[in-house]
């Protein structure tokens, strides 16, 4: 089965969402905040419009969309898709949302899944979990089915610690028992897909098979590139130096259960863990 879907925010995940779309047979449409890169995208057959969370988007955009995703993270005046959009979002019979897994809390290191309460303790959380939400609430008004994707840390091509370690920006932070989830954007693209026409409707926790801390990641780029591992630096050390945003991110700490994309959607981890990303990442990338 495939259908028309729209994709509000064709940015890093949701570009990567709508290419796969595409290549299965789907309609594929979505939000650009720049016009520069509507050409680019529309000679990949997706049809970009302009929606820069300011005003509606214009009547056409969403016409005929029987699958609506979101991946805009939400402002100070909550989610623009649905404050702005509203109206014309009650024709869909899917709709998909891409969350965080931060909405969770802190767990000290332990494990999480889709049963786990969520107990945001960062605002950004705090607003995501609200976001969902109000989806819910969207999904329920339009007798639609709405899939939740809380996703850990992201990376890929041009977004990773390959990345960093070659620009020089890559640091080996050392904070003891402080293991971190993350997904291949790819993997997130795979589930998403497979939620298009698997799904009735849940919550699912996106994340790859093996949790680990920065540090090793990093040092695992380092030794793909055949360079020396950088050192660690203590934790107390850095932190001073660090901006708030990178303090709260070392702030939690959580194991993402991912067993129920496997078993309800079916879904094969193309990078199952950080090592079989990177090693891609470094093989490719220039």
């Amino acid at each position: 089965m495939t259908g028309r879907l729209f994709i509000f925010g064709l940015g890093y995940s949701g570009l990567e969402i709508a290419k796969l779309a595409r290549a299965a047979g789907w309609e594929v449409a979505g939000t650009v905040r720049d016009a520069d890169k509507a050409g680019q995208y529309t000679a990949e057959g997706i049809k970009t419009h302009l929606f820069d969370g300011t005003a509606p988007l214009a009547a056409e955009g969403l016409s005929k969309a029987t699958h609506v995703l979101c991946t805009i993270a939400p402002g100070t005046t909550g989610d623009p898709a649905l404050r702005l959009c509203a109206p014309r979002l009650r024709e869909a019979r899917w709709f998909g949302y891409l969350s965080t897994t931060g909405v969770y809390g802190d767990a000290g290191g332990g494990w999480v899944d889709e049963t786990t309460p969520a107990r945001p303790g960062q605002p950004r959380s705090l607003s995501r979990l609200a976001t969902e939400r109000a989806w819910q609430v969207m999904a329920f008004e339009a007798g639609a089915a709405l899939d939740i994707f809380r996703l850990p840390g992201i990376y890929g091509p041009g977004r990773s610690a390959i990345d960093q370690v070659k620009a020089g920006t890559a640091r080996r932070i050392d904070k003891p028992d402080h293991p971190f989830s993350r997904i291949h954007v790819a993997d997130i693209a795979n589930t998403v897909l497979a939620a298009l026409t698997a799904s009735r409707g849940a919550i699912y926790n996106v994340a790859d098979d093996l949790p680990a801390s920065t540090a090793d990641v990093v040092a695992y780029a380092c030794e793909l590139l055949a360079m020396p591992v950088l050192p660690l630096i203590p934790w107390a050390e850095i932190a001073p130096t660090m901006s708030e945003m990178a303090r709260s991110f070392y702030a939690e700490s959580r194991r993402v259960k991912n067993d129920r994309i496997k078993q309800e959607l079916g879904v094969t981890l193309r990078y199952p863990t950080y090592r079989e990303g990177l090693k891609a990442i470094a093989t490719t990338s220039p």
